[in-house]
């Protein structure tokens, strides 16, 4: 512990009147209860990026870190986003949509011959790929329910040996997202990244 700056003062008793000091009280935030329920997804491998529809229904593109455009593009988001930009203002109105965009030639494949916009709010986008006609879908939902301490294992023992649930077939997953209901936080969970290696070689991931 060092020693507390010469020119601080302790301050216990402040006396009430004209003129004297006062403190903004900050209380400690609420601690979400961790047995609660919570949706988790497969977490796809491609790039991060969001459909933007503003009030006067402009339509615009994002990847993680910048606005993208047709001609400063994203494995090619802004492009789709402009080609569909009516359909996109329709189905999912003012805001920032948040998903993922994936397949062909990005990351992992998926063994896919085209790219696909899955997005992350399956509560939010509930029934959009039938709506759309398959041109937005959400991630997939590996299970949902109250947490235990069997989620996240469960989850990940289905991924690993059913393979990805957003391309049937495609044996190499990345992991999971696991979003708390209680705590309105995601986190993340992969096969490669997350678990230790005792872990991966006990349960038989790697």
């Amino acid at each position: 512990m060092t020693a507390p700056d010469s020119h601080a003062r302790v301050v216990l008793n402040v006396p009430r009147g004209r003129g004297c000091m006062t403190f903004e009280f900050k209380p400690w935030p609420r601690t979400p209860r961790l047995f609660r329920g919570v949706t988790i997804t497969e977490k796809i491998d491609g790039t991060n990026c969001a459909v933007i529809v503003d009030e006067e229904c402009n339509v615009g593109a994002q990847s993680r870190n910048r606005i993208v455009t047709p001609a400063a593009d994203n494995y090619g988001f802004a492009a789709w986003v402009e080609a569909n930009a009516e359909p996109l203002a329709d189905f999912l109105g003012v805001g920032y949509h948040y998903g993922e965009w994936w397949g062909q030639g990005i990351q992992r494949k998926y063994g896919m011959d085209r790219k696909v916009f899955s997005l992350f709010n399956v509560g939010r986008y509930e029934g959009i790929e039938e709506l759309s006609s398959g041109l937005l879908r959400t991630v997939p939902i590996v299970s949902r329910g109250p947490f235990s301490a069997d989620s996240v294992p469960s989850a990940m023992d289905l991924l690993r040996d059913s393979g990805s649930l957003a391309s049937p077939g495609f044996m190499n997953p990345e992991g999971i997202v696991v979003y708390h209901e209680d705590a309105r936080q995601v986190f993340k969970v992969t096969f490669g990244g997350d678990l230790g290696k005792w872990e991966q070689d006990s349960r038989g991931l790697r």
